[in-house]
């Protein structure tokens, strides 16, 4: 009983001891990478994201292989090393996530989306998250898949099914139900280009900005902070507005009625000042034109531009609202009115065609004619 106890306690404390020097080899290496990484973001961001990771897969591996040398002769020895290698392989994925992680956070930072001209910048900020978030899940697959052909049943299973023609069948009808449709719908946007984040885009009547891309949805941040989720597969079955698909520059139109006696020089040299006056408009595009003239009042269109869409927004209301105080001011004649021909005590259809007297039988649809009593009784039935 007393050797059977020694036999016990003798590799566990090896063990134990192993995890120990483990734990100090990488509290070494942390230290050495926070000295002499100060100057370098990455070495320091490394020593913090990859710490916890590499400690549980050392001192995993030295508890592994101290167990597997040294208690050859024990019971529990199989049971123990089969636990401590799922949770190998599951530390291993952890470190694997952080690294890239850690890479795509990296390869972000040389990229800035806050200038103006960050179409590239978007694009690439798009990809790398959904490569990133692509590779995450087949690392968790893979890991998932290697702890199961860890046992022996699974691995005769697995086996057979990846030697079967029938493997072809199920991918292919996994393939065809709507979660990897999605799946690959989020690939082909991050690679297409159709879609980045950061894009303005109109989606079902509204106005709004990308916000995350994920492989089965999409958010759309809405212009009055509602968050509008989409699957991504939206975005490649329908159409939809993408109104920052080659740059986010933009031109906006404002629309004014007003009366014939508005001289259209004035009036569209009081838009250039305006324009001139604000710093929302880009420079690029001042129109002023008349686009219809028919009924009572001219219809005159402002184009204007704006770097981007929410300034173009704020612009084409400050155009608006400077363009009606400054006709309301300078020309109150010339806003919106409506006429009217008045001919005093003659009716006007007996004015175009020469008659000055009408009778009211000829005013009445039911009565005072012969007629008119006819289709009262088809309407009402003889008294």
């Amino acid at each position: 009983m007393q050797e059977t106890l020694i036999d016990t306690l003798a590799p566990l404390g090896i063990a134990l001891a192993s995890a120990l020097l483990g734990l100090l080899a990488v509290e070494l290496l942390h230290r050495a990478l926070l000295r002499f990484g100060r100057g370098s973001a990455f070495l320091t961001e490394l020593a913090s994201r990859a710490h916890r990771p590499v400690q549980f897969v050392v001192v995993l591996c030295a508890v592994y292989f101290s167990v597997r040398d040294v208690a050859e002769e024990a019971k529990w020895r199989n049971a123990f090393l089969h636990v401590d290698q799922l949770i190998i392989i599951g530390a291993v994925a952890w470190l694997t996530a952080a690294l890239l992680t850690l890479a795509e956070e990296t390869a972000l930072a040389r990229f800035r989306t806050d200038v103006p001209d960050n179409r590239t910048a978007r694009r690439l900020h798009t990809q790398i998250v959904m490569v990133r978030r692509v590779t995450v899940a087949v690392v968790a697959v893979l890991a998932g898949g290697v702890m199961l052909m860890t046992f022996p049943q699974a691995r005769i299973i697995g086996t057979s099914l990846l030697a079967s023609a029938g493997f072809a069948g199920i991918v292919a009808g996994l393939a065809a139900q709507s979660v990897l449709r999605n799946v690959f719908a989020g690939l082909q946007l991050a690679f297409s280009d159709a879609v980045r984040l950061g894009d303005v885009v109109i989606v079902e009547k509204e106005w709004g900005r990308i916000q995350e891309i994920t492989l089965s949805y999409v958010v759309v941040h809405v212009w009055d902070d509602r968050r509008l989720i989409l699957p991504t597969s939206y975005f490649t079955e329908k159409p939809f507005e993408n109104w920052t698909r080659t740059e986010a520059a933009l031109l906006g139109s404002v629309m004014f009625d007003v009366d014939w006696w508005l001289p259209v020089p004035e009036m569209r040299e009081e838009l250039r000042r305006a324009l001139e006056s604000t710093d929302l408009w880009d420079g690029r595009v001042s129109v002023l034109q008349v686009v219809e003239a028919t009924g009572s009042a001219l219809q005159l269109r402002a184009l204007v531009s704006a770097e981007d869409a929410p300034k173009l927004w704020d612009l084409r209301c400050f155009v608006r609202e400077h363009m009606v105080a400054w006709l309301r001011d300078a020309h109150p004649a010339a806003l919106p009115r409506l006429r009217t021909e008045m001919t005093a005590g003659v009716p006007l259809q007996a004015t175009l065609t020469g008659q000055t007297h009408t009778t009211d039988s000829d005013a009445r649809v039911f009565s005072h004619s012969i007629d008119g009593r006819a289709r009262a009784e088809a309407f009402t039935g003889p008294e």
